[in-house]
């Protein structure tokens, strides 16, 4: 489990998953695990993913509300040709804006189809008025942004080179972190846990139970934007926790980005 208190430094983002294909496991839905590792590693704390049917309505009231909550949404799939790619009509009704055909999107439509461009084709081009188009590496075809909800379509590969594109609009604070593992219990360390963020409320704290080593019982980890108040958390917790039972620490020297196992 994880346990957070409010820090005014963290960017967030919450992950839209749209298509009834992944409801109906159909299709394994990979972009949220990815992208909850990259906007980890860029210091946006992800608190909401959450998957919801080819639905206008459905679309149009997830969106508004992650939009008004978090800093960045990121939606993934419906962008496509079909009848049920509504995502656009679901963002813009969102917004209670209009879909318009945009020129730039319709003219690389044209080029791509070489006189073979299709109504239903052409519909890829009808964007929510006030969407921003990012280019950039490889891509044919530009991210559509609009406000902060970044839409991406739903082919994993096509998903991950757009991502790196606008890598760097999506960023935060890195998080560092340090380690405590223990042969206690959970239940015998809720109490100390508890106690060091109502000194630290900053820092996350999450409690990991290992059923597959010997090595420890549980890994904790402590989590915060500022090393010195993660180095206090870490020393009041150390503090608070039954010494000889603790077989491994990070040291505040190996403060790190990158959370692993020991």
């Amino acid at each position: 489990m994880e346990d957070a208190r409010s820090d005014q430094n963290d960017k967030t983002a919450g992950i839209v998953i749209i298509g009834n294909e992944v409801l109906s496991g159909k299709v394994q839905d990979t972009n949220s695990p990815f992208l909850l590792r990259e906007l980890y590693e860029q210091g946006v704390r992800v608190l909401r993913v959450v998957t919801i049917p080819d639905d206008v309505p459905t679309i149009a009231d997830e969106v508004r509300a992650a939009s008004a909550r978090f800093d960045f949404v990121l939606t993934s799939g419906g962008v496509g040709p079909t009848h049920d790619d509504l995502t656009f009509e679901g963002i813009a009704r969102a917004f209670d804006v209009p879909l318009r055909e945009d020129p730039t999107l319709k003219a690389l439509l044209e080029r791509h189809f070489a006189g073979r461009l299709t109504p239903a084709a052409l519909r890829m081009a009808m964007v929510p008025s006030g969407t921003r188009l990012v280019r950039g590496g490889d891509m044919r075809y530009p991210l559509c942004v609009v406000r902060n909800v970044y839409v991406f379509p739903g082919v994993p590969e096509i998903l991950r080179a757009k991502f790196q594109v606008v890598r760097h609009e999506l960023q935060g604070t890195p998080f560092l972190q340090v380690r405590i593992f223990t042969q206690q219990k959970e239940t015998a360390l809720a109490a100390s846990l508890e106690a060091t963020l109502d000194r630290v409320p900053g820092v996350t704290i999450g409690s990991y139970p290992s059923y597959d080593t010997r090595e420890y019982r549980v890994m904790l980890t402590l989590e915060s934007h500022d090393a010195h108040q993660l180095q206090e958390a870490r020393d009041i917790l150390l503090s608070l926790l039954d010494g000889s039972q603790v077989v491994g620490v990070d040291d505040p020297s190996e403060i790190t980005r990158t959370p692993g196992e020991p």
